[in-house]
């Protein structure tokens, strides 16, 4: 089991306004170069085949979710956006499951590789679950912009519910969700425990607020980090949210 953290000196200090996601944080040049960082400890522990995204499709990616997302707000930085996209561009999972999307823009993020302009590979089933109805529909129509092919798709449910009747392989598992009943980022682990059988070996769990996720966060972080159960967990902390890589 590899257990690893990845830091850049400037995380403290790399902070947005949750309200403006396309603020430019920094030169465009430090961006690339923090986040291929993270994508070279990633590939060396075995977590990534390689480190290579194709930037023009990330830019044109950029553009159309800037254009025709609505985005009430986000804590997902630029750092963090570009790592997700690329994450999902060099693995290309087939099927794709992200929980807790809320307006679909963290949903994006990963299925931006495989639809719309970004596109670089093609995919099966994309499927972004947001247990509010009125989000699920707002990040359903953000999506459909998009992407009027269908492959990727929204639905309003119980995460742990989509994942435990998912029929088919999950090959990426993201995690943004919120328990209730004060279970918090707990919920990580029963998302993932319903899921985890249909998972072949070589998938990958992204799990959001490895930084902020508080005490609630440490069962799962201590499951993914168990030899028993990954080979390789990666703490990759481009800001204060912070994201947990995982391979099974």
């Amino acid at each position: 089991m590899v257990a690893a953290t990845y830091r850049p000196d400037n995380t403290a200090a790399y902070r947005m306004s949750y309200d403006d996601p396309y603020r430019e944080l920094e030169p465009p040049a430090q961006e690339i170069a923090i986040v291929q960082e993270a994508l070279q400890l990633l590939h060396q522990v075995g977590v990534l085949p390689h480190t290579r995204y194709d930037e023009h499709k990330l830019q044109a990616f950029r553009r159309a979710v800037q254009e025709q997302f609505e985005v009430p707000w986000t804590a997902i930085t630029p750092r963090m956006q570009r790592l997700l996209y690329a994450i999902n561009a060099i693995h290309q999972p087939q099927n794709m499951i992200a929980a807790g999307v809320f307006c679909g823009f963290t949903f994006i993020c990963n299925a931006g590789a495989a639809v719309g302009p970004g596109a670089v590979y093609t995919a099966q089933h994309l499927l972004g679950v947001e247990i509010r109805p009125a989000e699920a529909e707002r990040a359903e129509r953000n999506v459909r912009r998009l992407d009027p092919t269908g492959a990727a798709r929204i639905v309003a449910a119980d995460a742990v519910e989509v994942v435990a009747q998912f029929p088919h392989d999950i090959h990426l598992l993201y995690l943004d969700a919120d328990g209730d009943q004060g279970r918090g980022k707990g919920i990580y682990l029963q998302i993932l425990e319903a899921g985890y059988a249909k998972m072949p070996e070589g998938s990958l769990i992204l799990a959001h607020n490895s930084a902020n996720g508080g005490a609630r966060l440490t069962p799962y972080l201590e499951y993914v980090r168990d030899p028993a159960h990954c080979r390789a967990s990666v703490n990759v902390l481009l800001d204060i949210e912070g994201l947990e890589v995982s391979i099974k």
